[in-house]
């Protein structure tokens, strides 16, 4: 069985991520087993919060290069989690801005 912190791995912080947060939309690097009803219930358990909706991408891996050798980077799972209207703001994101 998969704890909240094996599913939500780590925030993601971007400029266009971060423009979301206003809209109380938060985006995170989650496992790649992950469905959505589990993702949601990691963020309500890790933060105190009310999930509306879970919006969920596969991240494909970039080629990169290091000079004449080339391979891809690792391939991920992000999850864009919309709140509730009621619903308390995510503290660590908030100090970010």
């Amino acid at each position: 069985m998969k704890t909240a912190q094996d599913i939500i791995l780590r925030p993601v912080i971007t400029e266009e991520s971060m423009q979301g947060t206003a809209f109380k939309k938060y985006t995170f690097k989650v496992a790649k087993t992950a469905n959505k009803i589990e993702i949601a219930k990691a963020v309500e358990k890790i933060f105190g919060v009310k999930v509306a909706k879970v919006n969920t991408l596969n991240v494909r891996g970039q080629l990169r290069r290091q000079g004449r050798f080339e391979g891809y980077t690792p391939s991920w799972k992000k999850a864009v989690v919309t709140l509730t209207e009621d619903s308390k703001t995510i503290d660590f994101f908030d100090g970010m801005m």
